[in-house]
């Protein structure tokens, strides 16, 4: 693929995305669903294509570190250093987050971010400015889907923008490490 195909492709995206639309995309962990997570109508959207009705929250992506102190509160200090020194996608929950969509914020308030490593997210997240929501592409309660193939239909049929298959080169297949981090560099291990 080219890059003229890979440029109509994020403007697509992007146009889906300022539109409020949501897209069905490949990320650096798993083919994933997104919105603009400043919009809570897309956000709304999007949960009620997941059909998922609870508080949990979202993971966000944003393309570069530079990016997180834009929608979090406090950031400890060893943020910095996991996200530079982790050799696989990983996720970090921040205690407090600001400036997003309301129902992208986990109880209590606390956002789930992810710097992404995927060229294709880190070029489409750039372009539009504006993190967006990475949540698996599945209905709520049943398995994340390993690849494009396993992807219900149900969920294929309902977004409004499919990013080509083809573009799919990064995606491990596996989801992120989350880890939580607290006040005085508490971490706690959500997932490997």
């Amino acid at each position: 693929m080219n890059q003229a195909d890979i440029k109509n492709i994020i403007n697509e995206s992007v146009n889906t995305l300022r539109s409020g639309g949501i897209i069905l995309y490949p990320t650096d962990t798993i083919w994933g669903l997104g919105c603009d997570a400043t919009n809570q109508e897309a956000v709304t959207r999007l949960m009620a294509l997941k059909k998922r009705n609870d508080s949990r929250g979202f993971i966000i992506l944003v393309d570069l570190p530079a990016r997180i102190p834009s929608y979090v509160v406090d950031i400890p200090e060893m943020a910095w250093d996991l996200i530079e020194l982790s050799d696989k996608p990983l996720t970090l929950v921040f205690d407090k987050g600001k400036n997003l969509a309301p129902s992208v914020y986990g109880e209590k308030g606390t956002i789930a971010i992810r710097v992404t490593r995927s060229k294709f997210c880190h070029q489409l997240i750039s372009r539009f400015g504006r993190p967006i929501v990475s949540t698996s592409a599945n209905i709520c309660g049943s398995p994340f889907p390993e690849n494009f193939e396993a992807i219900p239909q149900e969920i294929v049929s309902g977004v409004d923008y499919v990013v080509p298959k083809i573009i799919d080169t990064e995606s491990t297949g596996k989801p992120s490490s989350i880890i939580a981090l607290g006040k005085g560099n508490q971490i706690r291990i959500i997932r490997e």
